[in-house]
């Protein structure tokens, strides 16, 4: 069986296809093939753009990763549509290529993202969680889902990825996080009571492969741990994983003087919890945190 990618060469993609090619053929979309083939090996096809798929009947399944990296640049008008855009308009394309298709794949996964919620304060959310929110980020992952949910029928079950921060051994959100800690200076954002969701890279494939093999599946996860923490004990969590020093803090206004309307993403928070992933009984092999950094930043023991 066919799967189709796109955002394959991305932190989630290429750690998430060698567990496919076990199992099935992958083609990814890139803008670049001659480095996507570098980055994922010779195995998986490649083409540039959703165009050159002549039919998607062809496909099992697609599963959409695609988006312009949201932290990193700041927020200006132009790039606010450019991380829009990104997200959007593959999205688009991939709904309306399964509604025209005769025999469309069985299964579309599409990204999302915790900021769906808003600041929520210390209130844990589910997907069941009410949300009436006015800010970019939601602005953002709402017209993305309902994009997404509209390729839903009875022969296509869409499952949708609200993605909490992935934390991996390279790449992604913690090495960036990384340089003040390793000199000893890491500390807290604001008054660090904001909640701090994030998945273990591990799970975030381990979901992907779970609700691809789940027929009953569909609709909207929380792609987040079970335990999610105040980010004041990620970052005291953090610092003890490294064996560092914890006593900085990073003022509120010194984040909103350097990163502007994106700081809001840092100081407000959210404790998302995967109940609907529960409850379809996926199984976290980190649940909790220390663990996941330990994996992420200890050699073997």
């Amino acid at each position: 069986m066919k799967i189709l990618i796109t955002g394959g060469t991305g932190l989630i993609g290429s750690a998430l296809i060698p567990h496919l090619l076990t199992e099935y053929q992958v083609t990814v979309i890139s803008r670049n093939p001659q480095r996507a083939i570098q980055r994922l090996g010779g195995q998986v096809h490649v083409i540039r753009s959703l165009d050159e798929v002549t039919d998607i009947s062809d496909y099992f399944a697609v599963i959409n990763l695609q988006g312009e990296g949201i932290a990193d640049k700041r927020w200006s008008s132009r790039q606010k549509l450019r991380i829009e855009q990104s997200r959007w308009n593959i999205t688009r394309k991939i709904t309306e290529a399964i509604q025209e298709a005769v025999q469309p794949p069985q299964v579309f996964i599409s990204g999302s993202a915790i900021g769906y919620y808003g600041a929520q304060g210390d209130t844990p959310v589910t997907e069941n969680t009410k949300v009436e929110k006015d800010d970019f980020a939601h602005h953002l992952c709402a017209e993305w889902e309902r994009l997404a949910l509209a390729a839903d029928s009875d022969k296509t079950r869409v499952c949708v990825l609200r993605t909490g921060v992935v934390l991996a051994p390279e790449g992604g959100a913690l090495q960036k996080m990384l340089p003040p800690y390793l000199l000893g200076l890491g500390g807290p954002l604001g008054d660090g009571t904001q909640g701090f969701s994030w998945v273990h890279l591990d799970d975030m494939v381990g979901i992907i492969q779970f609700l691809l093999a789940n027929e009953q599946a569909r609709g909207i996860f929380n792609a987040t741990a079970p335990h999610p923490v105040q980010q004041q004990e990620f970052s005291k969590t953090l610092a003890r994983v490294l064996r560092k020093s914890h006593f900085m803090r990073v003022p509120a206004w010194a984040l909103k003087l350097m990163l502007g309307e994106m700081s809001q993403m840092l100081l407000t928070g959210q404790l998302v919890l995967p109940e609907r992933l529960q409850q379809a009984g996926y199984h976290f092999k980190y649940p909790n945190v220390e663990a996941a950094l330990k994996q992420c930043l200890l050699p073997p023991s």
